[in-house]
């Protein structure tokens, strides 16, 4: 073993040590390793950050930012809205809820995916009266499960197409990992609906300490043609029940009907005052195509118009909303939502939206009014505002943070509360579908195909533009940017062969079959304790020399270290989604491995024969 091999095994493995103390945030860690070999001159200070130039961390970035356009839009809430089953028992419903994120995680970021989803698995075991934990495990799990059958489901399969791309074989296609990720998503899928739900323990939903602001009451319009346009009442009302919403009321002509019969007939122009929750709102509207309100800009109805004090108002404000006016423009109307809570001194109190015209003066919308314990409100506008009432605003951040200062009222921290726009969600989909295409028929590089689709969501303003680089994990892009140039220190320092000698020789014992075995047991291993791009970037190497080494085709090998990198089910720190449950679900540390360990099993049962049929050695 010589200095060199030495010191690179050294590093990575006080890395790997460092990864599972978890003390450190994965990218320090990382940027840690690169700066080593910089420092032991295993890596040329010159290359020392050409990972952040490689086109599996240009990809991965692109396709976050189009992930986070497909949230913003409502493009995913639809699909899941068409997908999910009505009335169905339990085990179809986990069966689709699992589906339908091994399908999303498929052509989005799986993180993204899980996120989306989170909220109608757990409106789905309310539902059900099932612990929310026995919903969510299985869509954690499944959404894991679609990332592996594409090249942009994941991380690792874009590190493994590079390394690929290295040896002088070419880039991985868009689908060449669909076949292999498929045959252990579906099965997966299929054990995880009829069994393995069962076996996720039964959990209470940890409290997340935030501030719960009860339900929103807001007016959507019934546009001409729309799906409830000549529909009942009562037949709206079964459609908004899927999303946990409700109708409390009716305007028709300016007449407020509180309690309307439910065999009337809606047509084109009316108003419903419908009640949701705020992480349901987008759903509420997307599922029936419904649009809200006060997010439209309709003429001043003719009491504004002939109301003298609100133009005394509007001829005071001229001056300001000319300046404000300019401001939004030059900074190209970017609109967010925002809530803020009414304080007892504030000067909104016993004044209504109209009173104060905060459309014309403010250049913002109030979309719906959170009330604990009232729901008869007149029209939105109309509404004398109280303290406590929680107001859903839209407009740009610099008039929603003028206004709040203005009027005295508290921004609650951000959450996700997207409202669906149609036209936009067309757009991202076709914008994404043309991408995927792009880089699935070799027409452009999967890297220049997204980013080329990033440009796009940013000219459409999809994803506004001062959110573009928020939409990105910059963690993560750290963390393969770093560990991209220390897995090729393995290589050229000759400790990589001498990792798959040991493997091949003291283990596998010249076997090919059981080295693919190996190498993918491997990888699973170590991705349930540490980064799964990491483990795949340190692996590929190991994978390569072993298949050289055995004189078979490296395919097979960097196949089996994809599977392996994307399969961490054991415990809650291998994977992000793993993570983002741990709390809703109220679950422990212990809890993954009762339906991570028969995952895992499956992975290797399924995964070895399929990567042997399809990838021959």
């Amino acid at each position: 073993m010589t200095l060199d091999q030495s010191l690179i095994l050294l590093i990575i493995a006080m890395t790997l040590g460092m990864f599972l103390w978890g003390r450190w945030r994965h990218d320090m860690v990382a940027l840690g390793a690169l700066l080593a070999c910089v420092f032991a001159g295993l890596i040329p200070s010159a290359d020392a950050f050409n990972g952040f130039g490689h086109p599996a961390v240009i990809t991965v970035a692109c396709v976050l930012v189009l992930s986070r356009g497909l949230q913003l839009t409502g493009a995913v809430d639809l699909l899941a809205q068409k997908l999910m089953p009505r009335n169905a028992g339990t085990v179809l419903t986990i069966a689709a809820l699992t589906g339908i994120g091994a399908l999303m995680s498929a052509f989005m970021n799986n993180v993204g995916a899980l996120a989306l989803l989170m909220p109608v698995a757990l409106q789905v075991a309310n539902k059900k009266g099932l612990p929310p934990g026995q919903l969510l495990m299985p869509l954690a799990f499944g959404t894991i499960l679609g990332g592996m059958t594409t090249l942009i489901g994941t991380p690792p399969n874009l590190i493994v197409s590079g390394f690929r791309s290295e040896v002088g074989l070419g880039s991985y296609g868009m689908f060449d990992f669909t076949p292999v990720g498929v045959l252990v998503a579906v099965t997966g899928v299929v054990f995880i609906a009829l069994v393995g739900w069962r076996l996720v323990p039964q959990r209470e939903q940890s409290s997340t300490g935030s501030f719960d602001t009860g339900v929103y009451l807001t007016e959507v319009r019934v546009g001409e043609g729309t799906k409830v346009d000549g529909k009942t009442l009562r037949e709206v009302e079964a459609l908004l029940e899927e999303a946990d919403a409700q109708i409390v009321g009716l305007v028709r002509s300016d007449l407020r009907v509180t309690a309307p019969n439910y065999r009337r007939i809606l047509r084109a122009g009316d108003i419903l005052v419908i009640e949701a929750e705020p992480e349901s709102l987008s759903s509420a509207l997307s599922g029936i195509g419904l649009t809200l309100e006060e997010a439209i800009d309709p003429e001043p109805s003719a009491d504004e118009a002939d109301d003298e004090q609100i133009e005394e108002k509007k001829a005071q404000a001229k001056d300001d909303d000319k300046e404000k006016s300019e401001k939004k423009s030059s900074e190209g109307d970017e609109i967010v939502l925002q809530e803020l809570v009414t304080m007892p001194d504030s000067s909104l109190v016993g004044h209504s939206a109209s009173d104060i015209q905060v459309r014309t003066r403010y250049g913002i919308n109030l979309l719906a009014i959170s009330r604990q314990g009232r729901r008869n409100i007149k029209r939105l506008r109309s509404t004398l505002i109280q303290a406590g009432d929680v107001l859903l605003m839209q407009g740009t951040p610099e008039a929603l943070s003028a206004f709040s200062s203005e009027f005295r009222c508290v921004p609650l921290a951000e959450r996700s509360i997207d409202i669906p726009d149609k036209r936009k969600a067309t757009f991202a989909m076709v914008v994404m579908a043309l991408a995927v295409i792009g880089a699935a028929f070799g027409l452009l590089p999967a890297a220049v195909a997204f980013a080329t689709g990033m440009l796009a969501f940013m000219a459409l303003r999809i994803v506004p533009l001062r959110s573009v680089y928020d939409s990105i994990d910059w963690t993560v892009i750290v963390l393969l940017a770093a560990m991209i140039p220390v897995a090729g220190a393995m290589a050229t320092s000759g400790a990589a062969d001498l990792v798959a000698e040991l493997l091949l020789d003291r283990v596998a014992q010249g076997n090919t079959i059981m080295a693919v075995a190996l190498i993918l047991v491997v990888t699973m291993t170590l991705s349930d304790f540490m980064n799964n791009a990491a483990t795949g970037a340190v692996m590929c190497q190991i994978a390569i020399s072993s298949a050289q080494q055995l004189g078979v085709s490296v395919d097979t090998f960097l196949m089996a270290v994809a599977v392996g990198a994307s399969c961490s089910f054991l415990t809650p720190i291998g994977h992000q989604n793993n993570t983002l449950i741990l709390g809703p679900g109220g679950f422990r540390f212990g809890d993954y491995w009762r339906l991570g360990l028969p995952m895992e099993i499956i992975v290797v049962v399924v995964g070895v024969p399929a990567l042997l049929w399809i990838w021959p050695l």
